[in-house]
């Protein structure tokens, strides 16, 4: 083989040696910038999601709130209510046992 045949040769080795350097530069740089990328969206993601838990705790604690309430209200209107009665058939039992003492 000649010399400028080698020379070519080992140029042409070069070459292809700084191309793949070049490559594995870019590769190892893209690899980096998808990675900080993820961990961006990763973050954004993590703070999405404990803004939407807050917000569904809130709207959940808001009902549980509303429900309690309604609860409490219907329960002191049922106790209205059977006191009311209790009330009247009081009166009915005094009345029965007046009458029984009277006509005796």
């Amino acid at each position: 083989m000649s010399l400028e045949a080698l020379e070519t040769i080992a140029q042409a080795e070069e070459k292809a040696r700084q191309i793949r350097e070049t490559a594995e530069t870019k590769a190892k740089s893209a690899v980096r910038a998808a990675e900080e990328e993820a961990a961006l969206a990763a973050a954004a993601a993590e703070e999405k999601a404990a803004i939407e838990i807050r917000e569904l705790t809130r709207a959940a604690d808001e009902k549980a709130r509303e429900a309690a309430g309604a609860l409490a209200s219907n329960t002191r209107n049922r106790e209205a209510a059977m006191t009311a009665h209790a009330e009247r058939m009081m009166d009915q039992v005094v009345d029965k046992i007046v009458e029984r003492i009277v006509t005796g």
